[in-house]
């Protein structure tokens, strides 16, 4: 199996690594939104070390506080079909604004909810504004960035892979005094982000034309990008049954779940950015892919049947193949069609998305309804199929693609070539 090449831009074969030279010289625009792109993704984990202690302030079960990422991500996916008809209106600079306004708002709310419900339907708003920023981002650092698309990418898995990490040891230091406080802090840091956007980040070139809600959908037509999408889409689940549920299980205090997560989150920064480009470069990216998917299987097998020292060692490792597993992902999102980088973008977000939402709301339920284990089954289940979805469809992971500039016809972009 070997991964895409793409016309124009770093097929996923080729290391991240190359043209490292010039990953850190950088535009102050493209250093302002990849910082912001941090406290992004910090929001994601941010919960993580409190949610026993949310359930507890707000007299909430596991399954009602887990609907907290569920609300999130469902309107994130969502939002993915709208990302690119708003910013081929506004810009890239007006659209990442507007997300980042809309995260220190209903993030400052979420820290003053009185209810389960409410703090439910704050990370909703959350969710879109996370959406409209996430997505634009990569766009933006992609297209400001020096060295190409291979600096621009290993840009934005560092970002991520920094923010995960971040997210819960945030969250556990704040949250250790009181549940609210890590809502309030990324509030705070979201505000400072728009603030330095808003000084460095010039508008950036908007397309030639306009975006339609549909075309993310349209351009799933391509084999490559939906077996992608789909296979990511299995993935995700898996991931997020060890985000969003594995908190529960391990049943510790803010700062022992903060430190369990940090110690995760450092294995993805450092598998994503350093590890994933020298595997891709000797192995192959499907081959590197399929073989983190099954070992993020075995992994969440030993973790839902172990011990509790098991079950953290396992929580930890698992972020060494999360991070394998998004870098390939990413390249292979923006590589494998002929779909215009954002739209290919929006389109593989939002499959994927709807199993970081399922996730989250299925594992505390299945738990109620048989054990503990079966959550872990199923995740590690859903990563084998992500896995043989890699090995069945790879000649279509596998296509010529380059990336075309896009021809408007009565206001809805459409694919030249």
């Amino acid at each position: 199996m070997r991964g895409t090449k793409s016309g124009g831009h770093r097929g996923a074969d080729e290391p991240s690594g190359q043209g490292g030279s010039s990953v850190l010289r950088q535009p102050k625009a493209v250093w302002a939104t990849a910082g912001a792109s941090v406290v992004a993704f910090m929001g994601i984990g941010l919960v993580d070390p409190i949610l026993p202690s949310i359930a507890r302030g707000l007299h909430a079960t596991h399954s009602q506080v887990s609907l907290l990422f569920t609300s999130y991500f469902l309107i994130t996916a969502v939002a993915m079909l709208l990302t690119g008809f708003v910013s081929s209106r506004i810009g890239g600079r007006r659209t990442l604004l507007a997300g980042l306004a809309l995260v220190v708002v209903f993030a400052a709310l979420s820290g003053m909810s009185g209810s389960v419900g409410e703090l439910v339907g704050f990370r909703a708003g959350w969710g879109l504004g996370n959406a409209l920023f996430v997505s634009t981002s990569l766009a933006v650092i992609v297209g400001a960035s020096v060295g190409g698309s291979a600096a621009a990418i290993l840009l934005y898995e560092s970002a991520l892979g920094l923010g995960m990490a971040c997210g819960p040891l945030l969250g556990a230091v704040l949250g250790d005094m009181k549940w609210r406080y890590p809502f309030f802090g990324t509030a705070a840091l979201m505000a400072i982000g728009f603030l330095a956007l808003t000084a460095f980040l010039q508008e950036q070139p908007r397309p030639a034309g306009k975006t339609s809600l549909l075309d993310p959908v349209r351009a799933l037509g391509h084999g490559g990008l939906a077996s992608t999408a789909a296979a990511a889409f299995f993935y995700n689940y898996a991931f997020f049954t060890v985000l969003a549920f594995t908190p529960f299980v391990l049943n510790m205090s803010p700062y022992a779940s903060g430190g369990v997560f940090f110690a995760w989150g450092v294995l993805l920064a450092v598998f994503s950015v350093l590890v994933a480009p020298r595997l891709q470069h000797r192995f192959g990216s499907l081959e590197v892919l399929g073989g983190s998917l099954l070992l993020l299987a075995a992994d969440l097998l030993v973790l839902g049947y172990g011990d509790h020292t098991t079950a953290v060692v396992c929580t930890v490792a698992s972020g060494a193949f999360i991070g394998l597993n998004n870098t390939v992902f990413t390249e292979l999102a923006l590589g494998v069609s002929p779909a215009p980088r954002p739209v290919a973008s929006a389109g593989y977000n939002f499959v994927r998305w709807f199993a970081a939402a399922a996730a989250p709301f299925l594992a505390p339920r299945i738990e109620e309804w048989t054990d503990v284990h079966l959550p872990f089954v199923l995740a590690a289940a859903a990563a084998v199929t992500g896995a043989g979805i890699v090995v069945l469809r790879r000649r279509t992971l596998t296509i010529e693609a380059a990336e075309p500039e896009p021809v408007t016809e009565d206001g809805v972009t459409v694919f030249a070539g």
